[in-house]
């Protein structure tokens, strides 16, 4: 038996409960540094420290042959979730934790079809069917009902 598809599974898992922690820790934040834009900015310092401390302790060591040879849309993963820490720090008092955090979901979900279908990025190609769209159809009726809740 295949245990890697399990452990993955259980590391997305753990990291999405670490995102349900990092909305309503970072917009605690927001109020003490004034703003969401302020709190990101913390966020993503502790978060390099961290990981500078982890890849040292790793003795792990990028191949810059590699990284000049990348497509120019592999450099912005870090903008994307600056985008995400902020918008969770504004909106998680205004929407609270798990309505923030299903339309979160909801949207990625929504472009992750749109992505597996053309196999943009570089992912396996998986063409959108009626059952992936129901499942995105139901992610969308969850946030409704956690919304009306």
């Amino acid at each position: 038996m295949n245990l890697a598809p399990w452990i993955a599974m259980i590391a997305v898992v753990l990291a999405g409960g670490a995102t349900a922690l990092q909305a309503p820790t970072n917009a605690r934040l927001a109020t003490a540094v004034s703003g969401p834009v302020n709190a990101a900015f913390v966020s993503f310092a502790v978060g390099t420290a961290a990981l500078g401390l982890l890849a040292m302790a790793l003795q792990s060591r990028p191949d810059v042959t590699a990284m000049r040879a990348l497509p120019a849309y592999a450099w912005v993963g870090g903008l994307y979730g600056a985008v995400f820490v902020v918008a969770a720090a504004w909106a998680v008092p205004r929407l609270g934790v798990a309505t923030t955090i299903t339309l979160m979901v909801a949207g990625q979900l929504m472009l992750s079809l749109v992505l597996d279908h053309f196999g943009a990025l570089g992912v396996p190609r998986a063409p959108i069917s009626l059952t992936r769209l129901a499942g995105v159809a139901l992610v969308i009726g969850g946030v409704l009902l956690v919304r009306r809740g």
